[in-house]
């Protein structure tokens, strides 16, 4: 009950496994059946509409199974026919809809009835709307809305056991059964549940277990392989999750950073540290220089880590005309922040090529370049491009090989107002 509540959009297959479990264990079908209906009593006189419809679901699922009996159905629809409530009405409409069957037998008068509300004219037009919308898919002979998947049809009718209950039945929800109590005879009835058990799933020949020894070695040699690669992509995803949870949660940087430093990378993850704080960053709705100082302090205490935002930095931006506006945004900001504050080296900027044809991206170059003028000045961004040991690095930022490039790269500039970095191409 629980796991169907957390995710009700497998409610068919939940009902599914019950009805297999109920053909074996009829006690513990009934004790389902009945606990879903006192759930279902319970979320309506608590107006707890998520729980109401999940058990609602639940229980059309248990009878389309022939778990419940269909005098369950009458019940609610003659229940909800009886109070025009909002929350009642959708109930109704969500078991109509997985009772297909159900439905189907009693459609006729179900849709006077609907015919007759609609007519009156007293109720609240979202009601109004899911009527029709019930009308229209009667209409398309419930396409989409099937009772029973194929694949979720396990049992045979005749091996199915169908329990009766009602909405106004007294129901016993059996709480003892959740206190553990000791049990005296505990070794013969666990032998008895493990014969039970090879009698439900089966028991392979003892031949097949010896014509299959052969391949048994080469079987396990692929499994342990497969293991260990799910194993590591395991440890990966935890991981990741775990640096996730600290960058999200951490007050400042420095909180951030003490306990990222705490976590035990093996050789070659140092790679995912980086990667998280450029995907957290840019998830933000604007960007953060929360995230810009923490790469600033990763950079600074290991070169490991400004290694790894080199490499990062050409994957940006070799791939940042895929990036939608607001990522992009960030992840510019990000790196103009590091460069800024000397974390990365100038010579990373080597890898922008801006001439007309091989231009990736020039929002992400224009970002880039107006965060830097905010973070170093106009002036002494000039006089880093002007830097004579870096004119190797810079040669494909400000070229100087072809005119056409050179003309390029002072409209660009002088485009984004940082017209006074190409006062020496002018000359």
């Amino acid at each position: 009950m629980k796991s169907q509540m957390a995710s009700p959009g497998f409610t068919d297959v939940s009902a599914a496994l019950v009805a297999v479990v109920n053909t074996k264990f009829p006690e513990v079908g009934d004790l389902l059946l009945r606990r879903i209906v006192l759930q279902l009593k319970r979320a309506y006189k608590r107006n707890d509409k998520p729980l109401l419809l999940a058990a609602v679901k639940f229980l059309a699922h248990l009878v389309n199974q022939q778990v419940a009996h269909e005098i369950i159905s009458w019940n609610c629809s003659l229940f909800c026919w009886k109070t025009l409530l909002m929350t009642v009405l959708r109930w109704l409409f969500v078991f109509l809809l997985s009772v297909v069957h159900y439905f189907r037998i009693f459609h006729l008068k179900a849709s006077m009835h609907f015919w007759g509300i609609l007519h009156e004219g007293e109720i609240d037009k979202h009601v109004q709307f899911l009527i029709e919308g019930l009308f229209a898919i009667r209409k398309a002979k419930f396409q989409g809305y099937p009772a029973v998947r194929p694949e979720l049809d396990p049992v045979e009718q005749e091996d199915q056991l169908t329990h009766e209950i009602s909405l106004q039945d007294e129901i016993d929800p059996e709480i003892t059964l959740d206190i553990f109590k000791q049990d005296p005879p505990f070794l013969e009835n666990e032998k008895r549940y493990e014969e039970l058990k090879k009698t439900i799933l089966g028991e392979e020949s003892e031949d097949e277990e010896g014509s299959d020894a052969g391949l048994g070695d080469e079987e396990e040699d692929e499994s342990d392989e497969e293991d260990e690669e799910q194993m590591t992509e395991t440890n990966l995803i935890n991981l990741r999750r775990t640096i996730y949870q600290i960058i999200m949660s951490s007050v400042d940087f420095e909180e951030a950073g003490h306990k990222l430093l705490k976590i035990k990378l093996e050789p070659g993850q140092e790679m995912e540290l980086c990667i998280m704080l450029l995907e957290c960053c840019s998830q933000e709705r604007t960007y953060l220089r929360y995230y810009g100082l923490l790469g600033q302090r990763f950079c600074m205490i290991n070169k490991v880590h400004q290694e790894n935002f080199d490499k990062c930095f050409v994957q940006q931006y070799s791939m940042s005309h895929r990036l939608e506006t607001n990522k992009l945004r960030n992840v510019a900001k990000i790196f103009a922040h590091l460069f800024g504050t000397d974390a990365l080296p100038w010579h990373v900027l080597a890898y922008i090529c801006l001439t007309e044809e091989d231009t990736s991206s020039r929002i992400f170059i224009k970002i880039l370049f107006q965060e830097l003028s905010e973070h170093v000045g106009i002036r002494g961004l000039n006089e880093r491009l002007s830097d004579p040991m870096m004119q190797d690095s810079f040669e494909s930022i400000l070229p100087r090989d072809n005119l056409k490039n050179t003309r390029f790269a002072i409209n660009f500039f002088t485009s984004i107002g940082l017209g006074g970095i190409t006062e020496n191409l002018s000359i």
